[in-house]
């Protein structure tokens, strides 16, 4: 949904916080923020519950993901709206007695052109925005998650650029305290994988945090809530700011990274539930402020929700026993790590696609999305023969020089042209008739050509 970079291998900690599950926040016994978090009812992942009550995959995904409290993005740039659409979404949460927490995301130049591209188109314009989403924000407390990839991310900016960026950030922090003194106002830290410490305390600073409540993590990435509090902890250190505290972004974080792979990467899971409990001293609260089931920009459009990605990370989620009955198998990640580079939301002139049909399956293979070195695409397989099949492995030939790096859905596996896909466990059996999805993320250099030679089960389908 978000940008995010990945610019250093670590460990992986699963220690420690990131292996509770909570259903929603209760008193704080750490931090600054005492209360529960609200939970939108009219957020995509409601709507779509509300929508496909008979789903096989509506259980589990209501079960680990819609009852629990998520935030609300603001990204419309026209102020003369966000004012009241803030004031309604503040105002059902004081209605319930529960803390709302807002994603302020209008910033120029926003994840530097990227899947999340857009924003107010200058920053007299933002100020104006900022004055308007602070005004219906009311008189309670308040979470507010300040321009996700503000500061992390500023390889598009100049010097003057990041000076006036900061600029801007400062202020709006200070007019969001003015319009709500009760108002918790963080600030993009990036995440442990990002950025240093050091680097990161140097631009919050520079960005106005110690004017702010403090800073947040891990914002649409999968680091461990171990990694992330750590992480803090050095940024609070090298700002030296007692007054200062975290809040971290667990919505996704539940297995921890797959490698470098930032956008809609297979395998991953739910972390711990939005709390204001942390038993952290410096840290606020865990919150959910990336919505599981929107995707980063690969599997589909930044910020659209796609059921078969919120019905992989409640499966893989963190839960302390059993899940509700549902489909045994996970998606396993794909071979290898994707590129750190982000797709253009704009697909090539004329992407390519081709069907090809044998006696027992037929394949539908299409690219959603090309960019100049690189290219997303879905696959379809409907089973065309007599019987059900029970589990399926597609094989294929490209026909030029492509390499995938990312797959959602199923597993795929590569050797030179040769690439070899396994259904995801819960999408592997195909009665008569019936049809299987999955996509891919992938580099190419000269023509990207259709592949070739598509196999089911050693069955051609062509």
């Amino acid at each position: 949904m978000r940008r995010r970079w990945l610019s250093a291998a670590i460990a992986v900690v699963t220690a420690g916080t990131a292996g509770l599950w909570l259903a929603g926040g209760g008193s704080a016994s750490a931090g600054t923020i005492t209360g529960t978090f609200y939970r939108d009812p009219d957020s995509q992942v409601m709507r779509w519950l509300a929508a496909n009550p008979g789903d096989s995959r509506a259980a589990l995904i209501r079960d680990r993901i819609g009852v629990q409290p998520q935030s609300r993005w603001f990204t419309n740039p026209n102020p003369a709206t966000t004012t009241s659409a803030v004031q309604s979404y503040v105002g059902a949460a004081n209605a319930a007695g529960q803390i709302p927490v807002l994603v302020a995301y209008a910033i120029p130049n926003r994840d530097c052109g990227g899947a999340s591209a857009g924003g107010t188109t200058n920053l007299t314009e933002y100020a104006a925005w900022v004055r308007a989403f602070a005004a219906g924000l009311g008189t309670r407390t308040a979470v507010v998650v300040l321009e996700p990839d503000s500061l992390a991310l500023q390889t598009c900016l100049d010097g003057a650029g990041v000076a006036a960026r900061d600029a801007a950030l400062a202020n709006a922090v200070s007019t969001i305290k003015q319009a709500n003194p009760a108002a918790k106002v963080y600030l993009d830290a990036g995440h442990s994988a990002w950025n240093s410490a050091g680097e990161q305390a140097g631009r919050l600073v520079a960005a106005g945090v110690r004017n702010a409540d403090g800073f947040y993590s891990n914002v649409s990435n999968f680091r461990t809530t171990a990694d992330e509090v750590a992480y803090g902890r050095n940024i609070l250190s090298a700002i030296g700011a007692s007054n200062l505290h975290q809040i971290v972004d667990t919505s996704r974080n539940g297995r921890g990274p797959n490698g470098s792979q930032w956008c809609d990467p297979a395998g991953r899971g739910v972390g711990a539930g939005p709390t204001t409990s942390t038993g952290e001293a410096s840290v606020d609260a865990y919150v959910w402020v990336k919505l599981p089931g929107e995707a980063d920009g690969c599997a589909a459009g930044a910020g659209q929700f796609v059921p078969d990605l919120a019905y992989q990370l409640a499966l893989n989620g963190v839960v302390p026993s059993t899940p509700p009955s549902s489909p045994s198998a996970s998606v396993s990640p794909s071979k290898s790590p994707s590129a750190s580079a982000s797709p253009s939301k704009s697909p090539s002139a004329s992407p390519s696609s081709s069907s090809q049909t044998g006696t027992g399956c037929s394949v539908a293979y299409r690219v959603d999305n090309q960019w100049n070195n690189g290219f997303t695409a879905t696959v379809t397989i409907t089973n065309r023969g007599p019987a059900t099949v029970s589990g399926w492995t597609l094989t294929f030939a490209f026909a030029g020089d492509q390499r995938i790096s990312n797959a959602w859905n199923a597993t795929a596996t590569q050797s030179g042209t040769a690439v070899t896909v396994r259904d995801g466990g819960w999408n592997g059996t195909l009665p008569v008739g019936g049809t299987a999805s999955f996509g891919f993320q992938a580099s190419y250099s000269g023509t990207n050509a259709s592949p070739t030679a598509f196999k089911v089960n050693g069955t051609s389908c062509s």
